[in-house]
């Protein structure tokens, strides 16, 4: 598919340019469905802040009541479960009948204060399986603290958490009650201890309570389900995929990177009359021996089942995202720039989260000069230090991969890997040299410099004395060749529009050659013609006569 792109003198004065060389793109490389899961704003009409107001003086102060009854009532039994399960239960489970005691107690207590929250309802589709049948329930979409509703409905299974929370007071004890797989940040073998205690506790037969599970790993709008984490798939062992829908008029519960806070988002909610959740537990999904063997492809699969019953698509997003947009934002760029879907573009292109961290920097230097976070065709050409010409317009349409006439962020990571590192190659740069060494003494002059891209650009005036002082690092006044290379390794945007001025260039030389071999043709033709031979012959009878 060929792409188009805008080129301008001015923003204001944009105009469509067809590309010279058409490029397929790959699909796999395509901008994702939805391009910002972590984003949620709730719009509020005038109705609803007078409801709102209206309840903050009538309701919330009963139910705010309601919810401190429960706390003074789960403070003995918090101290009850911390003698009945202490710090240490990730070597043996808790006898059975401590296990039901304190299963009834938090069930108990869950759905009463979900109850004061406004979750008057729960609406529970399909059947739970017993941990013998599933060891492992998936649960998604995750978007809000109040999923933990889920627990209630599943018989307070296990779940994985930060080892922190199990210090929280109250909170923490009740945690401990259910026996949870406990996450140390500081530990740096943390991850592999809390996969080895996932497979112990899912491979233990029904030993071991039933282990819950969010794959996301993080909070999302619900419009898709994003890269599911494989911790829950490496035991290999069958999963209840479950999943949670929030069918309310007033969506107050989703909180995510970009939106309101948990404070504002609670007080909302308590502001509503009633709260609706739907809680589905699909069908059991067992792996096949391929599934057992790739905890990814496993992964995909189920979410590929839980993305089908939700009837929402799927994207390759992930936690990193996150991470890149909290970057982007401290860079003074809109957070969503740092959204690459960093599962797909770290497995296609090979990247390390610090690597992609790295070209964020380099890209806000750049985009920060334009608004929206985004580089334009203007921008472009600064950043090289060279005027608009059809070479450089023809590299920024190919990294401006959509066709919008800018280059965002991911389009800018690919462009660097995809384009303009396979083109800056060590032939490349010692050609690129060869080029501009006009007196072939081993170095580059200033004027040299200056003659060949003048000549090559047709800008008889171009000033590139800035472009010359970056690569001439010592202020000796001439490049060496060591010097120019690791320049131009540094800046592989230089190589590729190196390499597509050469390709122009060969281009129209083939145009003009076959322009001059049509001509050549047409006069044989007209020359072999019907016409031209009585033409000819009337004259040769003339000449007789």
């Amino acid at each position: 598919m060929s792409d188009s792109c805008v080129v301008s003198g001015s923003r204001s004065r944009s105009r469509s340019m067809k590309r010279v060389f058409p490029v397929p793109r790959q699909h796999s490389l395509y901008q994702p469905p939805i391009l910002n899961p972590f984003i949620y704003h709730i719009e509020l009409s005038v109705t609803d802040k007078l409801k709102i107001a209206l309840a903050s003086v009538t309701l919330v102060p009963l139910r705010l009541l309601c919810i401190f009854f429960i706390v003074l009532v789960a403070w003995p039994c918090a101290f009850l479960g911390r003698m009945c399960c202490p710090v240490c239960v990730t070597q043996e489970p808790v006898p059975n009948w401590k296990r039901h005691v304190s299963r009834f107690v938090l069930k108990t207590l869950g759905r009463a204060f979900f109850f004061c929250v406004g979750f008057i309802q729960i609406k529970v589709k399909g059947k739970k399986a017993t941990a013998a049948e599933a060891p492992i329930l998936v649960v998604a979409p995750h978007s809000t603290f109040f999923d933990a509703v889920v627990n209630i409905v599943a018989e307070i299974p296990s779940i994985v958490s930060r080892a922190e929370n199990a210090d929280i007071p109250l909170f923490g004890c009740l945690l401990r009650c259910s026996q949870p797989v406990l996450v140390s940040r500081t530990e740096t073998n943390s991850r592999k201890k809390t996969v080895e205690e996932i497979t112990k506790r899912a491979q233990s037969k029904g030993k071991w309570p039933q282990l819950m599970i969010f794959p996301e790993g993080t909070c999302t709008n619900r419009t898709c389900l994003i890269t599911f984490k494989s911790g829950a798939f490496i035991p290999g062992v069958p999963v209840q995929p479950v999943l949670i829908r929030y069918p309310n008029k007033m969506d107050t519960v989703t909180w995510t990177w970009q939106g309101h806070n948990a404070a504002m988002l609670m007080f909302l909610t308590l502001c509503q009359p009633y709260t609706n959740v739907e809680v589905e537990f699909l069908p059991v999904y067992v792996p096949s021996d391929e599934e057992k063997c790739d905890p990814l492809l496993f992964g995909n699969r189920v979410r590929s089942a839980m993305a089908l019953a939700l009837d929402v698509p799927i994207t390759d997003h992930t936690f990193e995202d996150c991470r890149l947009m909290i970057s982007a934002g401290e860079l003074t760029l809109p957070m969503e720039a740092g959204l690459v879907e960093f599962t797909k573009i770290s497995k296609k292109l090979n990247l390390k989260w610090d690597n992609v961290r790295a070209q964020l920097d380099s890209f806000s230097a750049i985009a920060n000069k334009a608004k929206g976070g985004r580089i334009g065709i203007e921008e472009f050409a600064k950043h090289l230090k060279l005027p608009i010409t059809p070479a450089l317009q023809e590299v920024f349409s190919l990294f401006d991969r959509n066709g919008d006439g800018t280059i965002d962020f991911r389009e800018y990571v690919i462009g660097l890997v995809v384009l303009c590192s396979p083109a800056n190659t060590e032939e490349t740069i010692q050609f690129a040299f060869k080029l501009f060494d006009l007196d072939e003494d081993g170095y580059i002059t200033e004027e040299e410099f200056c003659s060949l891209l003048r000549s090559a650009l047709g800008v008889h005036d171009l000033d590139v004395s800035r472009l010359f002082s970056d690569i001439d690092v010592n202020g000796s006044g001439k490049i060496s060749y060591e010097v120019f290379r690791e320049f131009a390794l540094s800046h592989p945007e230089y190589a590729k529009l190196f390499t597509t001025y050469l390709e122009l260039q060969r281009y129209k030389a083939l145009q003009t050659k076959d322009d001059d071999n049509d001509d050549d043709l047409e006069a044989f033709k007209k020359a072999q013609s019907p016409t031209a031979s009585e033409d000819s012959l009337s004259s040769s009878d003339k000449k007789a006569d």
